[in-house]
């Protein structure tokens, strides 16, 4: 007996990176070009990526600082729904400050967003859909 596979829906997978646009200088860019074509990075981005990566973790200390100063979730933080919800049930409301990614979830209404979320600041992304940014774009820093 003969079975084909069914394949099932690909399950959209959370962004671990957002895309940026940079302008650079031509000789700026021809030195990153020299230093790619001579093997010491793969390609333009693996070289901007390292230095970016690099000049970070000279800060490193600064950051920590400054984000336990202005109390910052560092990484990810998602809120769903449900968590939404009990929020809103104890009559309460959330104060959000993420640096790195902060996403709420999609079955998250406009209306409960607003209900919940006092304010947000986001040093990074924001993951929500077009209607939960709208509803928030007043509380979003």
């Amino acid at each position: 007996m003969n079975q084909k596979a069914t394949a099932l829906p690909a399950q959209p997978k959370a962004a671990d990176s957002e895309k940026i646009t940079i302008n650079l200088g031509f000789v700026d860019l021809g030195q990153i070009d020299l230093l790619v074509a001579e093997g010491f990075y793969g390609n333009r981005t693996d070289f901007i990526r390292t230095a970016i990566r690099n000049h970070l973790g000279t800060h490193a200390e600064a950051v920590k600082q400054v984000a336990a100063r202005k109390m910052l979730v560092l990484g990810l933080q998602h809120f769903s729904a449900d968590e939404l919800r009990a929020v809103k049930a104890a009559r309460q409301t959330l104060q959000i400050r993420v640096l790195g990614l902060a996403t709420i979830a999609h079955d998250v209404s406009p209306e409960l967003a607003r209900a919940t979320i006092d304010s947000l600041d986001v040093l990074g992304a924001l993951h929500a859909s077009p209607a939960v940014k709208a509803a928030l774009a007043d509380r979003h820093r």
